[in-house]
């Protein structure tokens, strides 16, 4: 989950891990295009929080995608200026 959503220009994403893994972070416009990579690399199992700062791109909405070994969700971001 992000908070908050919407948001303006920082958004804080949350998630948990329960071993430590690959983890792939990355926020998506609504084409499909890559805007921003978060993180991609090994994880430590737990509970991490990174920020997205949207600074520079245009009011709209994003999606975030978290990928890990045997999990992929996405979720919607909503950027208001």
């Amino acid at each position: 989950q992000n908070y908050p959503n919407p948001f303006n220009p920082v958004t804080t994403i949350r998630f948990e891990i329960p071993y430590s893994q690959n983890v792939e972070l990355a926020i998506y416009d609504m084409l499909g295009r890559e805007v921003k990579r978060l993180y991609d690399g090994e994880a430590p199992a737990g509970v991490l929080t990174i920020d997205f700062n949207a600074q520079g791109l245009a009011s709209g909405v994003y999606v975030y995608r978290l990928k890990t070994e045997n999990f992929i969700d996405s979720k919607k971001l909503i950027l208001l200026k």
